[in-house]
């Protein structure tokens, strides 16, 4: 899993990946600590996350195992939307 802070939404008037609900949102990954890498990604969005927020990315074969993604052209789904990063028992960030 890739940690990322959320940057933007990606808007694409058509696409051939057919997803009820889904979004997707433009991440750049980070470290534990919140601090970015300017290495972006686009993610599927499934638990409505939003800007600047610190999420959980899973990539490649893991992120085509969920049920809305099963057998879809998806290289990165949002799986999760982080509160607290707790690093050799010290909070490295905090929502």
């Amino acid at each position: 899993m890739v940690i990322g802070k959320v940057a933007g939404t990606i808007t694409s008037s058509s696409n051939c990946i057919h997803i009820s609900g889904g979004r997707y949102l433009l991440v750049n990954k980070c470290n534990q600590k919140g601090e970015i890498k300017n290495e972006f990604l686009v993610a599927l969005d499934l638990v409505s996350a939003g800007i600047d927020e610190l999420v959980m990315i899973a990539e490649s074969t893991s992120a085509r195992e969920t049920p809305v993604s099963a057998n879809k052209a998806i290289d990165a789904i949002i799986v999760g939307i982080i509160d607290v990063i707790d690093e050799n028992d010290q909070v490295v960030y905090k929502k």
